[in-house]
């Protein structure tokens, strides 16, 4: 909360990227997608409360989510494209 905006963009940067490392299969798109989602409304409500004022505008948090919450995308292959490559016939 008392963090830098950037240090803390960096950080969730990287915890995003860790659960797309780990949870991007096929077939769970949705809930990457969700929990990058729930992320954001988390930093936002936290960057409200640091303000007296309480004021970030819709656009600046835009700018902050395209910076530092990166997009899911797949990393893993389907299992039978993985099945293949091993085990190759």
């Amino acid at each position: 909360m008392h963090e830098p905006v950037p240090k803390v963009g960096e950080w969730l940067r990287r915890v995003l990227n860790g659960f797309y490392q780990y949870d991007a299969v096929p077939g769970n798109e949705a809930s990457l997608k969700r929990f990058r989602l729930q992320i954001g409304r988390y930093w936002r409500h936290v960057l409200r409360r640091c303000s007296q004022r309480g004021r970030i505008t819709l656009r600046r948090m835009a700018r902050l989510y395209d910076r530092w919450l990166i997009q899911p995308r797949l990393v893993h292959p389907y299992p039978d494209v993985r099945f293949d490559a091993m085990h190759p016939r």
